[in-house]
């Protein structure tokens, strides 16, 4: 056998989760998705979306996408550089920019590709690029590919960025990049704090507002409006997989600085543009948002109901400011049994174990849609009440992985 198929061959974690029935994973949706949904031939209350606005299913969008796949097919079939730029991606971009309250945007095929390709091609060697440990994975994989020295602060720690920044040249370039809304935990980035560093210190901010954009700000512009610092911040990211209810993923700034991404940005000009149907469907979702501000003050609404039911139940759910409420559970293995016994019990959370979160520190992500009701809440939150009763009664100290 060669090396590789031989250390491929070897890795049997997934293998050894599955034989105790505690893979959460690759779980097949048969449906759309809703507030409701259909696992493996299951109906599950999903409470794992980041589908925030429930619009994935909306009518309006639906038809949007068909109307585009009708008019220009099912692909761009090349680079946005070459063949591939449709009068629909540069509507998307104007109408982005305005979103969220920029002169230029450019978009991606998808939000991980947005961070990969803008991080390396707006930095040179012996830049600085300054990032939050929790940083999001696609920011990790943008400060691998770029050639600037990559420093880390602790998370949302004031104190150990400016620690950091101080020891920067002041003569070379320094960006720094944050979330806006902490994937994993919902918790906020201080945006105010960290522009007024960013002015002491002669740096730019780039903010990756992909679970921000509809639901944080003046009518879910993002985390930059929130704060009322859209001015104050050079560049803003986001994604259209979460409330924009489609896929692909944007970079909005000045116009030197799109133009630049847009001609030096490899993720963006060696990769097809996003199919027309997916860029349909944002236009629609922009402006659904516009048109029924109800959905962000209904996610609000169930965001706040939710985390008062999950606190009276005893669960510690953090410093959560977002429709992502983390349900802190501890060793991965107990993360793992306490996922799939809500599944069982049909109720769908998100597990996050080590990488994503530290060592010892996993969680259920339970995150709210617009479209919940308050019994599926309920329903949920008595779920994992008694998921966590009968977790608490399994024997898992001797389960051994490696």
């Amino acid at each position: 056998m060669k090396l590789l198929r031989k250390r491929l061959s070897e890795y049997n974690l997934p293998q050894l989760f599955k034989a105790k029935d505690m893979y959460p994973f690759y779980h097949k949706l048969e449906t759309g998705q809703d507030t409701e949904v259909y696992m493996n031939g299951k109906k599950i209350l999903m409470f794992g979306s980041n589908s925030y606005l429930g619009l994935t299913n909306h009518p309006e969008l639906i038809e949007a996408s068909i109307s585009a796949l009708k008019k220009y097919g099912t692909g761009a079939s090349g680079s946005r550089l070459m063949n591939g730029n449709l009068d629909l991606h540069e509507e998307l971009e104007e109408k982005l920019a305005q979103f969220v309250g920029k002169p230029a945007a450019t978009v991606f095929s998808t939000g991980f590709q947005a961070n990969v390709g803008a991080i390396p091609s707006l930095l040179r060697r012996n830049d600085y690029l300054v990032i939050d440990e929790k940083s999001h994975a696609s920011i990790i994989e943008g400060s691998r590919l770029a050639f600037a020295k990559t420093l880390k602060y602790k998370h949302n720690d004031m104190q150990s960025l400016e620690n950091i920044l101080t020891k920067t040249d002041k003569t070379k370039t320094t960006l720094i990049v944050t979330d806006g809304v902490f994937s994993m935990e919902g918790d906020v980035a201080p945006l105010n704090k960290i522009v007024e560093l960013a002015e002491k210190y002669n740096a730019s901010i780039m903010l990756d507002d992909a679970h921000g954009l509809g639901v944080m700000g003046v009518n879910g512009a993002g985390t930059a409006s929130h704060f009322n610092l859209t001015d104050k911040t050079d560049i803003i990211m986001g994604t259209f997989s979460k409330s924009l209810a489609s896929l692909g993923g944007f970079v909005a700034s000045d116009k030197d600085t799109i133009n630049y991404i847009k001609h030096n940005a490899r993720a963006l000009i060696f990769s097809a543009g996003i199919p027309p149907a997916s860029a349909a469907t944002v236009l629609k979702a922009l402006e659904i948002i516009k048109a029924e501000p109800h959905r962000i003050e209904k996610l609000w609404e169930n965001t706040k109901y939710a985390k008062k039911c999950l606190t009276d139940a005893n669960f510690e759910i953090g410093n959560s400011e977002a429709p992502i409420i983390p349900i802190f559970v501890g060793e991965d293995i107990r993360t793992y049994a306490f996922a799939s016994t809500l599944i069982r019990n049909g109720v769908y959370v998100n597990p996050v174990v080590h990488p994503a979160v530290e060592l010892g520190k996993g969680i259920l992500r339970f995150s709210l849609m617009a479209t919940h009701t308050k019994d599926q809440i309920n329903q949920a939150v008595d779920v994992l009440i008694k998921s966590r009763e009968h977790v608490e009664t399994l024997s898992l100290k001797n389960f051994q992985y490696e």
